[in-house]
């Protein structure tokens, strides 16, 4: 992968063709058997909430936009409300913000 320098830790300036492959493998993941168990368990991986198997998302842990891989290890089902908060967090960052964020309704862990 090729990689620019950027001034934000841990943060990567990726080519577009490095986005795309990562997107494609990310959408081939979500076809596979694997894929489909994880998300028939009906949880959240971040706040545990019990959530139809359909509106489960595929997260990855280390986003794309960070360096992360769309591997079996860096993907997760999580709740529609836990990835649009989470966005482009690290992990060390989200736990970071679950603390400052305080309770929320779907009392995320």
């Amino acid at each position: 992968m090729k990689r620019r320098k950027s001034l934000k830790p841990f943060a990567y300036d990726l080519e577009e063709s490095d986005l795309k492959r990562e997107r494609r493998k990310a959408r081939e993941l979500r076809e596979s058997q694997w894929w489909k168990r994880r998300v028939a368990r009906g949880r959240c991986h971040y706040c545990g909430a019990s959530t139809p198997p359909g509106e489960l998302t595929i997260d990855h842990i280390v986003p794309i936009a960070r360096g992360g891989k769309s591997t079996r290890g860096n993907v997760v089902p999580c709740c529609k409300s836990c990835n649009n908060a989470k966005k482009q967090l690290l992990p060390m960052e989200w736990e970071e913000y679950l603390k400052n964020a305080g309770p929320r309704t779907n009392d995320l862990k």
